[in-house]
């Protein structure tokens, strides 16, 4: 076929597409403009709150292309089959209602997850169960995300002639792939297996206080296969699921946030041990980060040089409990500087005179 032919052709097939191309171009249009209409009388009549409004705040994009893709396929099914690429312009179409769909299925399942959280919001004396609710809640949906997403890139890749017919010989070859795969894939089940795991016995939820391999960090966000911990100073530490299946790690706020810290005095033995009760007292009564549970002032131990006077305290959470033992460590350096200055650690020595040889 020369040139000539091919353009001749070419400007054919463009004259038939011109009416089609016109009247799919308005369905487009005007069913955009009918859904965009039909969405503003939804938002206009329902609150923002609502659990269906949730979910199509969450997918109305996706949506809205969704029913665009709908429309065209129905009306590219009414056109002549002798229309020039008809047939790959329909394929197209196809594949990205695909795309689209699966899009609007990922949105709505995110939306599920937002729902059951906002149904179950963290309340006076109920912050464990909402915690507890919202870490399953938030893997779950994770995983179903990504069931929804390997499907979706299934069908789309099905669509294509070629991979149909590899379909049949990978299913004949399915045992040995599956080992194979298997093995390949090791790493990314065990994290999810982990993850399944750690929802269902619940070790850790979100906003827990951690100390993990030396940090003390906050759970942050818990993914299909790592967690994410927000350590004290703002920096984020991801960690594998599997990690704390194989790990022992603190939890500090398992069952409450209530914590009990010590702070450390090493004072000389002269040094009487009421006025430092007296004035971890007072301390303690003056500060807003005690929670009026414990205070004990204890001598721990006796050294060759001084002696440790251990303070022990507790505060409602960690971030309390730190600052309350800095607070309290500090106002009894103060304390000792001022009024007890001959009874700081010392060392001792004793000069002995040696005869005259």
């Amino acid at each position: 076929m020369t040139d000539f032919e091919t353009l001749n052709m070419l400007k054919a097939g463009l004259e038939d597409w011109l009416r089609p191309g016109i009247t799919a171009l308005l369905s487009l249009v005007f069913t955009f403009l009918i859904y965009e209409g039909v969405l503003a009388i939804i938002k206009r009549l329902t609150r923002s709150k609502t659990v269906p409004r949730l979910f199509l705040d969450a997918s109305e994009t996706a949506l809205g292309i969704v029913i665009s893709l709908l429309v065209l396929n129905g009306v590219l099914e009414t056109f002549s089959p002798d229309l020039l690429w008809l047939n790959h312009i329909q394929h197209a179409a196809t594949l990205f209602l695909i795309i689209a769909v699966t899009w609007a299925l990922v949105r709505c399942t995110s939306a599920i997850g937002n729902v059951i959280v906002a149904m179950n919001p963290v309340l006076e004396g109920q912050w464990k169960r909402a915690r507890k609710v919202e870490t399953q809640t938030r893997f779950l949906v994770r995983i179903l995300n990504i069931l929804v997403i390997i499907l979706g890139l299934g069908a789309a890749l099905m669509t294509f002639e070629p991979v149909q017919h590899l379909g049949g010989s990978l299913l004949a070859s399915a045992g040995v792939g599956g080992i194979i795969l298997g093995f390949a894939a090791k790493p990314v089940l065990s994290n999810l297996l982990a993850g399944m795991q750690i929802a269902l016995t619940q070790p850790f939820r979100i906003d827990d206080v951690l100390h993990v391999q030396g940090e003390w960090c906050w759970v942050e966000e818990v993914t299909a296969t790592y967690v994410v911990l927000r350590v004290w100073d703002l920096r984020r530490l991801v960690v594998p699921l599997q990690w704390f299946i194989e790990n022992p790690f603190q939890n500090w706020s398992r069952n409450d946030t209530e914590l009990t810290g010590p702070v450390f005095l090493h004072v000389d033995y002269s040094m009487p041990i009421e006025p430092l009760r007296t004035e971890y007292d007072r301390l303690l009564r003056q500060s807003p980060q005690w929670n009026g549970n414990t205070a004990t002032v204890q001598v721990t131990d006796a050294g060759d040089t001084n002696m440790e006077v251990r303070l022990l305290m507790s505060a409602k959470d960690s971030s309390g409990l730190w600052d309350l033992r800095c607070a309290i460590r500090e106002g009894m350096i103060t304390f000792i500087q001022e009024q007890f200055p001959d009874q700081l650690p010392r060392v001792r020595a004793r000069l002995v005179d040696q005869p005259d040889q």
